[in-house]
């Protein structure tokens, strides 16, 4: 039960089912040392189950992808109208829209203790559209003037270049890598002895993903080697996400019998054991947590040379990096690996050693407490 005197911790993230996935273990754990916690996000179905867990819930009229400027303003004046209400002690934003609605909120207000976390820098820091950017940036430097709130990055990438533009001062920035991964459930588990190996790739279906480049290595790998080899693409449909493929594009894409769609899985763990291989060639990420979870289990990693993604692999080491956008050069890694048992193996054990060292969820709730403590 919570204290009468509790801290009031507001968690703000995007929509019910990423707080679900990714923050969860940081809010059970700050409840558990005394903290009244609020969780904030889109209600996408999920909220009934955040309640289940004894964590209050407050949902936001909003969509996570629109620019509509008057639905955007709405967003605004909600965060506006609950802290001035609810006056938190402590908001913890995390994703975009979050971070910049909730901290010019927070400013407006007299919300003073504030720790904005950036899961990766998103649509708007990968778009070519310069307005969109030079806006946000400008919002951003408005929303960050208070020298209590407190920043977390994932990668040293999203840092430096949140530094270069001058929106934040780097005293004020912490990097925790990724949002921790159980590694006792998350157990090291041996490669399955089966006919073929199954390459999987364990994320949402975005063009930003990668996911077309999948689907096309694969093609070319199971040209080369016919009936050697298994493609599966696990993750939900999500044109929320404005990097969102349809569904019949998607199953059009995956017009031969060695790729499969199997759509999202709420057990993960069994997906990754079930394969071989983890294949991930995304255009960016914060740390993508089904990279740790693939070191965890003892996955060898095909990856891109981007922020986020080469926080985890090391090439040769854990796993094989390729340049972003590269089919061909996929396709060779992925052959690579179709061929060589010991390597993927070897890959596995090493990730493991990575995920024992670096990416414990024990460190990162308490480097996350300390934060809000301090």
């Amino acid at each position: 039960m919570t204290s009468i005197n509790a801290k009031s911790l507001f968690l703000v993230v995007n929509v019910d089912w990423f707080f679900l996935s990714h923050r969860l273990p940081i809010a059970l754990a700050a409840k558990e040392r005394g903290y009244d916690v609020t969780i904030i996000a889109i209600d996408s179905g999920d909220s009934d189950k955040i309640r289940s867990y004894g964590l209050k819930f407050i949902a936001i009229p909003t969509s996570r992808s629109g620019l509509n400027i008057f639905s955007e303003f709405k967003t605004l004046l909600f965060f506006i109208r609950l802290y001035r209400t609810a006056k938190p002690d402590i908001v913890h934003h995390v994703a975009m829209k979050p971070v910049i609605y909730g901290s010019l909120a927070a400013r407006i207000t007299g919300i003073h203790k504030v720790v904005n976390a950036f899961s990766g820098m998103g649509f708007v820091f990968t778009t070519k559209n310069t307005i969109l950017k030079s806006f946000i940036i400008f919002l951003f430097k408005i929303a960050f003037k208070n020298d209590r709130i407190r920043f977390i990055f994932q990668n040293q990438d999203d840092l430096q270049e949140v530094i270069q533009s001058k929106m934040i001062d780097l005293k004020y920035c912490y990097t925790i890598k990724g949002s921790g991964i159980d590694l006792q459930e998350f157990a090291y588990s041996a490669e399955p002895q089966s006919d073929k190996v199954v390459f999987i790739f364990p994320a949402r279906m975005l063009h930003t993903k990668g996911v077309v480049e999948f689907i096309e290595a694969a093609k070319i790998v199971d040209r080369k080697f016919p009936g050697k080899s298994e493609f599966i693409l696990a993750g939900m449909i999500d044109l929320e996400n404005k990097a969102g493929i349809p569904e019949p594009d998607l199953l059009a894409m995956c017009s031969i019998p060695a790729i499969k769609w199997i759509g999202h899985q709420d057990d993960i763990l069994s997906q990754l054991i079930k394969a071989h291989v983890v294949v991930l060639p995304s255009y960016r990420e914060g740390i993508p947590k089904t990279l740790i979870e693939a070191c965890a289990v003892g996955r060898a990693i095909i990856t891109t040379n981007v922020p986020g993604c080469k926080e985890v692999v090391t090439h040769e080491v854990n796993g094989l990096i390729v340049e972003k956008g590269q089919i061909q050069e996929l396709a060779l890694a992925i052959e690579r690996l179709l061929l060589n048992k010991d390597l993927r193996i070897k890959m596995g054990k090493e990730g493991r050693k990575i995920a024992e060292a670096e990416f414990s969820i024990v460190n990162v709730i308490q480097k996350t407490i300390d934060i809000y403590e301090n």
